[in-house]
């Protein structure tokens, strides 16, 4: 479920920054954004794929901060007049429901053997 709706937020919030950054941000907090909402799709793909459990917490841990990362450049987003407060909102709900299952699975790993 964390991988399913990773996926959804990055492809949702690419298209939000098509749609509602202006082009001069193209470089700036939208390539950030893109590249944070990607990396925690790739970061839980890539964790998932390693064979300990160790290695698999670390990916799982670069996700959540990954995460973390890409719902400031909404709020930063939402204060530089990229987005309206409903955008906003709607946006950092889609990215605590990407929170809740990385957390649970991260934690999962805990009761993993090594």
């Amino acid at each position: 479920m964390a991988w399913q709706r990773a996926d959804d937020l990055f492809i949702e919030l690419h298209q939000v920054v098509r749609r509602a950054f202006p082009s001069d941000e193209r470089f700036e907090l939208s390539s950030q954004l893109r590249r944070a909402a990607y990396s925690v799709v790739a970061n839980i793909v890539e964790g998932m794929a390693r064979r300990s459990v160790r290695e698999q917490a670390h990916f799982l841990n670069i996700a959540e901060a990954s995460l973390a990362e890409a719902g400031y450049c909404v709020h930063a987003a939402h204060r530089l007049g990229y987005l309206t407060q409903a955008e906003r909102d709607r946006l950092i709900e889609k990215v605590r429901m990407v929170g809740g299952p990385l957390v649970g699975l991260t934690r999962s790993l805990g009761s993993k053997p090594g």
